[in-house]
């Protein structure tokens, strides 16, 4: 389990058949996420990141990754 499981459900799948918005405002570099759009750009329906008391960008994590299933 990790340290946002209770913000973020990854089980939730999506029921339309529209391709994935991205979320306006959140670019990503992590080709090997499930969520990145192939333009860094996040498609997931949100994103968690924390924890809480980090104190700087080095600190943080993006508790949304989901590996890319190849």
């Amino acid at each position: 389990m990790g340290i946002f499981d209770e913000f973020y459900d990854s089980t939730v799948q999506r029921t339309d058949r529209r391709p994935p918005k991205h979320i306006r405002g959140i670019s990503c570099d992590v080709v090997n996420c499930a969520y990145h759009d192939g333009d860094n750009y996040c498609t997931a329906e949100r994103v968690a990141i924390g924890p809480s008391y980090a104190t700087m960008c080095a600190d943080t994590v993006c508790a949304t990754f989901k590996p890319k299933q190849m």
